[in-house]
């Protein structure tokens, strides 16, 4: 069964089918709502349902909470809809036109960053390539039908390969074949790009750049996009981890603040060991970056990383001034 969705206030429309959420039909539509993580986990599609009902299937409550469903407020990563809809969100631009593909890869390479990071390098058929934003990601099609989204960790121009960044999860489906079982030369099935966790480039505002862990591969991207195109905006860097080893990569943004004067570059550790002999900044990376700031509110942010680092910093970024349009985020989740 098919069901006509109207967005307000862009008057844009798009069919959807009963079995697809409403974002997965706004994508294929090619109509620009928000979204990040696609699995009702770090809530930027939310929006509000004016006309119509919908079903959810399952979400996390810090995503939506009961009040906010009560009140009309879906997440339409989630959200089927069970009648013609007439929902309430904002837009974002769309990705160039560019709609997702479905692609075989090959894999090229597999590095260990760390004992639990492995930088995973993806080779597309020689007449393809990946059109994507930086900061985009891309899913993993399995055999069984289930998905696994990982952000990509090189800037578009730069697109020879796909490059990843996998964390191990030691209870996971996906990670722990990649560690433990992939090889190269496999040939695996993608899907991409997806994403509204993008660098908006029609401004010149100084920027936040926050990441946990993992979540340093879109910023990575954003970085180097940034630096292909010459972009003079200033660039505040904030990585935070656990302890050293974490920070899997850390030469490479010690000589992007050494080579490029508009870039800062802070990194910090909320559980640093004895023996990484630590004499830099500690504690949580969003609070980093509230003793640093008085004012955020000519600034933008683009925070990646787990979901609650990715609740709070948006709080208490904008209570400290930075306008709530100019907060993008990505939260990383991890499927059992």
């Amino acid at each position: 069964m098919q069901f006509q969705i109207s967005v307000q206030p862009s008057l844009h429309t798009f069919q959807s089918n009963a079995e697809d959420s409403v974002l997965t039909s706004a994508i294929t539509a090619g109509v620009g709502l928000p979204y990040g993580c696609r699995n009702g986990a770090c809530g930027a599609c939310k929006g509000k349902v004016l006309q119509g009902q919908v079903e959810h299937t399952q979400h996390q409550a810090s995503a939506l909470s009961e009040a906010e469903c009560a009140s009309g407020y879906a997440l339409f990563c989630c959200a089927k809809p069970l009648s013609d809809l007439v929902i309430e969100c904002r837009e974002v631009s769309t990705s160039n036109g560019v709609k997702p593909r479905i692609l075989p890869v090959r894999v090229q390479a597999l590095n260990r960053l760390a004992d639990d990071v492995i930088e995973l390098s993806l080779k597309l058929p020689s007449n393809e390539r990946l059109q994507f934003l930086a900061g985009q990601y891309i899913e993993f099609l399995l055999k069984d039908g289930k998905r696994r989204a990982f952000s990509i960790a090189n800037a578009p121009h730069d697109d020879e390969f796909i490059q990843l960044h996998l964390r191990l999860v030691a209870d996971g489906l996906f990670t722990p074949y990649v560690f433990n079982e992939l090889k190269e030369k496999a040939i695996m099935r993608i899907e991409g790009p997806f994403g509204s966790f993008y660098l908006r480039e029609e401004t010149d505002k100084p920027l936040i750049l926050l990441a946990g862990g993992t979540g340093f591969a879109p910023i990575k991207a954003i970085v180097e996009h940034m630096l292909h195109i010459r972009s003079k905006r200033e660039i505040h860097l904030y990585w935070g981890a656990k302890t050293l080893k974490d920070l899997y990569m850390p030469a490479l943004p010690e000589a992007w603040a050494t080579q490029h004067p508009n870039l800062h570059y802070i990194p910090v550790l909320s559980s640093p060991l004895a023996e990484d002999t630590w004499t830099g900044r500690t504690g949580l990376v969003h609070q980093a970056v509230l003793d640093d700031f008085n004012d955020l509110s000519a600034y933008q942010a683009y925070c990646c990383g787990a979901p609650a680092m990715i609740e709070i910093a948006s709080e208490t970024f904008q209570a400290k001034g930075l306008p709530a349009e100019e907060f993008f985020a990505d939260a990383f989740t991890f499927a059992a």
